[in-house]
């Protein structure tokens, strides 16, 4: 049996393009995303503005939806997770974390992680396949029913399992879904797409959409980065700090967002805290601290809370805009590093 056409594998551009291909007037598409994006219907016969022949059209030779809901675990906090399952039988999860001012649903962008960063729960799942379009896009689609209704996503950070940047062309086609006013409306700079540093894609992501750029760092020597992000043999600091210098799209309204996992006794000292901030020397640039978020694959954890406070204050005594991420969701393994498919 042949694979279905999955609809939200196509950005509106795209989908104008197909429907016009097979007679269809390219104006449908809009209307199609409307049901799809803006009201949540997924049934081509509650599409009451398309004719008869392309709801059955759509019925029979398009697949609607990517993922269906699994297990559903919520946290003491607020934070949701969702283990989420393909045709295929490929799980992955998303988390909904609720905050004061936001929403936030951080998606996946492939099933398992090649990258292999060894603080991070997915990086020991391997790497099992990509994800398509459909399937991330999908993820906002399910994670939203399971928002509260006065509380509708707001933000999208691509920070869930997988490195986004190896899956680039489906990142791009979901992303401009996200931000385009006809589908789901996201302003740009509410999405964010992390990586650890595939420097030659980088670039090539901030030509095709403008959203934030967030960079997992997590260590200040190319020894230590060596060690917890092996990736950084290919691309080492400097060359990964170079290229970002050389970013047109890169200014202090739009910066980099780095993103420091603070580990006991590996990166946490106070040469570590003072040789951050030359790092940054010529990138706008804010820092996200994140305490370690313990799993059982790892043996590291956080520093004490002295420990963590002394590093913030180092950091900001330099002039670096700092920001203590609180861990969202860690009773049901759902903070960041967490994810493999553990339930709580």
């Amino acid at each position: 049996m042949s694979e279905p056409l999955y609809i939200k594998d196509h950005s509106l551009e795209h989908l104008r393009e197909r429907l016009a291909a097979v007679g269809e007037r390219a104006y449908r598409a809009d209307q199609i995303a409307a049901w799809l994006y803006r009201r949540g219907i997924e049934d081509p016969e509650q599409m009451t503005d398309l004719g008869q022949e392309l709801r059955a059209r759509l019925a029979g030779e398009w697949a609607l939806s990517a993922l269906d809901v699994e297990r559903v675990d919520r946290s003491a906090d607020g934070t949701c997770k969702a283990a989420l399952v393909a045709r295929d039988g490929a799980r992955i999860e998303a988390v909904l974390i609720p905050e004061d001012d936001r929403m936030t649903l951080c998606v996946s962008t492939q099933v398992g992680c090649a990258m292999a960063c060894t603080f991070c729960a997915t990086g020991f799942m391997g790497f099992r396949r990509n994800l398509r379009a459909a399937e991330i896009v999908d993820q906002v689609c399910r994670m939203r029913g399971l928002a509260p209704v006065d509380r509708p996503i707001s933000n999208v950070v691509f920070m869930g399992m997988g490195e986004p940047l190896l899956n680039l062309d489906a990142v791009v086609e979901a992303i401009r879904l996200l931000i385009d006013p006809k589908a789901f409306g996201l302003a740009p700079r509410r999405v964010t797409v992390s990586t650890v540093g595939l420097v030659p894609k980088i670039g090539e992501l901030l030509a095709q959409v403008p959203v934030n750029l967030a960079v997992s760092l997590h260590a200040t020597t190319d020894a230590v980065r060596d060690r917890l992000v092996p990736l950084n043999r290919r691309y080492p600091l400097a060359a990964l700090l170079g290229a970002l210098r050389g970013l047109p799209t890169v200014t202090p309204r739009r910066p980099v967002f780095f993103e420091y996992t603070l580990i006991e006794g590996v990166n946490d000292s106070p040469e570590d805290a003072a040789r951050l901030p030359g790092l940054f020397r010529g990138i706008p640039s804010k820092l996200n601290l994140i305490p370690m978020n313990s799993h059982p694959d790892s043996p590291f954890r956080a520093p004490a809370d002295a420990v963590v406070d002394r590093f913030l204050r180092i950091v900001a005594s330099r002039g670096v805009t700092v920001t203590l991420r609180r861990s969202r969701g860690p009773d049901i393994q759902a903070a960041c590093g967490q994810l493999a498919l553990r339930s709580s």
